[in-house]
């Protein structure tokens, strides 16, 4: 099954997520699901399905990915190609192993997956080829093959959406204080073992410096949030509370921005770590914050998304990137980012 130019046909695109419940009663189940095989205290995971309660027990993933699913699809449907869209998660309904029976029933042979994460690392990469790799398994005989496309943190689209993004949150600040506020990203901590073992990193650095050079603000900052391993796991660090007390220690801007730039929608993460905890804590020590949005829906990035479909399909097609990491390859090597704690 292949294209003239020598690419493999695809019959339909497979957007694949995180998850997330929409319901209170939901939100137990789902947690053991994300945390299954994990280290992780169930003190924690009550710590967090906290967090889903305080907003009624609903993530907003879900709901952001109908909205992104919807405008790929008038994406699609005016500059083709023309494909259908199936929805996956890894966590929670729609469930992979649900979509493709679906997909195999409907006599789908071969797709491209969208993961909703832009970098290199065990969960946000490999960890979504070995979760379609299990549902596959489940649903056997006629399954369709499912080809991931590739990771995107310096794609031009990416970026652009972010800087768009990040001038808007800074366009809030009075020019006359502009260029002195703070500009933080903030990205989801890992394991340092598991950091070392992939491109994470280097990639969050990369898509910073591109989208601060890019807004004009020379300043900025590469933070993390959101860890949930055992106190004695080293993870990621500086943690956006601390470095938002160290500002005000070092008595720079009263001005914060604080852009997440390692999630491409509002998780509760968003939600919780950064307009509730970060939010509050700038509130108690003086600070003005003002949170970007994440790229979501913006034009720019969906435009990326095909873009990145029309480069598996034709040879010939730019594989754009900024930066000096370039593109990432379509097919990840055996041994590329692997788990470690």
């Amino acid at each position: 099954m292949e294209t003239a130019s020598g690419r493999a046909k695809y019959d339909a695109i497979l957007v694949t997520s995180f998850g997330g419940p929409e319901h209170p009663e939901e939100v137990m189940p789902f947690l053991e699901n994300v945390l299954r095989g994990k280290n992780v205290p169930r003190e924690r995971m009550l710590e967090v399905a906290e967090h889903y309660y305080h907003f009624g027990g609903k993530s907003p993933i879900n709901d952001q990915n109908r909205q992104l699913i919807a405008a790929l699809e008038a994406e699609l449907a005016e500059h083709g190609p023309r494909l259908p869209i199936y929805w996956g998660n890894r966590n929670w309904h729609p469930m992979l192993t649900d979509t493709l029976h679906q997909m195999k029933a409907d006599g789908i042979l071969r797709a491209l997956a969208f993961v909703t994460s832009a970098y290199s690392s065990y969960s946000s990469c490999r960890q979504y080829r070995e979760d379609i790799a299990r549902a596959q398994e489940a649903v056997g005989g006629g399954v369709p093959v499912v080809d991931k496309i590739r990771a995107f943190h310096n794609h031009p689209g990416f970026i652009e959406a972010a800087v768009d993004r990040v001038k808007s949150a800074l366009a809030m600040i009075p020019k006359s204080y502009r260029q002195q506020a703070n500009l933080i990203f903030t990205a989801h901590s890992i394991p340092l073992g598991m950091a070392r073992g992939c491109d994470y990193e280097k990639q969050l650095s990369e898509a910073g410096r591109l989208v601060a050079e890019m807004s004009g603000h020379k300043e900025w900052k590469l933070v993390y949030q959101s860890r949930s391993g055992p106190a004695s796991q080293p993870w990621l660090e500086p943690d956006i509370l601390d470095c938002l007390r160290e500002r005000k220690a070092q008595g720079s801007s009263s001005d914060v921005v604080i852009a997440p730039i390692g999630f491409v929608s509002d998780h509760m993460e968003i939600l919780f770590d950064l307009d509730t905890q970060a939010r509050e804590l700038c509130a108690e020590l003086g600070l003005t914050m003002v949170r970007a949005e994440t790229v979501g829906t913006h034009p720019r990035f969906i435009r990326m998304v095909r873009e990145l479909i029309d480069e598996r399909l034709d040879d010939g097609y730019p594989r754009t990137a900024l930066g000096v990491l370039g593109p990432r390859p379509d097919v990840c090597p055996a041994d590329c980012c692997p788990i470690r704690s």
